[in-house]
Formats: C-alpha cells, structure tokens, sequence
C-alpha cells in the first residue's frame, strides 16, 4: 500500500541516521513530495496565502477513504504561490480550502505546514537531507 505524505515524513523523521532518512526519501521519492519540500525549503518560493492556521474543515475520514491525495493535487500547487498562477486572491484561498477538506487530515496538515515553511518544526528532516536525497532539486534561494 502507497503511503500518504504525512506518513513518509513520519517514516523519515524517526529514522535514527542522516544515511536512513537519504535511503528513505529515495524510496518514497515522487515529484509531489519533492514540491512539497521545494515550497518548504526553497527561499524563493512564496505563499501568496495568509500565514498562519487556514480555516477549513479537516476531513475526519479514517486515512485511505473518501478523500483525494496529495500526489493527486500536487498539480494544482502552483496556484498557491508567486508566478504561479492569476486568480484572485478571494479564489485562491477557496481552491486552497477546498483542497485541504479533501485530503486527509494528515495530508492537509503537510500542505498547511508547507505553506508556512514549516514541515521541520513538525519533523526532523533538514533542507541538507532532502538536498543529498534529491540532488536535481534547483534551489532558487540560497542553499
């Protein structure tokens, strides 16, 4: 069975060694968890949604039932950041709400921490791990 994001990053952050985590991220490695980490660690991208606690729904659907994955909607993330797409302000933040209410509650809890560039504070994993992980990952801020 395919985990969902929040899952991996659990698996990851309780991994003993940096060596674990790199063997693991390589495992679990798809283009959406490589743009969530990208909208995470990378200084220049910018939320273009409030900081902060969304006010949405989360979905209380047990994990795997009823709602869309985040490997799914990863598509859609542009939207949500700067250069990414020209929709009001007032429909971004609905297509943002709209898609967290459809994950799973874990899944959203990944998106809203993203957006905050905060997935660190929630689990250990460093921008230095994803980059050994990931070494075609451009980062357009400093590294």
């Amino acid at each position: 069975m395919k985990l969902l994001m929040h899952e991996v990053l659990q698996k990851v952050s309780n991994a003993k060694t940096k060596k674990e985590k790199i063997n693991l991220l390589g495992r679990f490695n798809t283009p959406a968890l490589r743009m969530l980490f990208i909208i995470n660690f990378d200084e220049s991208v910018v939320s273009l949604l409030p900081p902060g606690d969304v006010p949405y729904k989360p979905s209380d659907a047990p994990d795997g039932t009823e709602h869309t994955l985040l490997e799914k909607e990863a598509r859609l993330l542009h939207h949500f950041f700067k250069g990414g797409s020209n929709v009001s302000q007032n429909k971004r933040e609905q297509m943002f709400i709209q898609m967290l209410e459809g994950l799973s509650a874990g899944e959203a809890e990944v998106l809203c921490l993203a957006k905050d560039k905060k997935i660190g504070k929630r689990w250990k994993i460093t921008k230095a791990c994803v980059t050994e992980a990931f070494p075609s990952i451009e980062w357009g801020g400093r590294s």
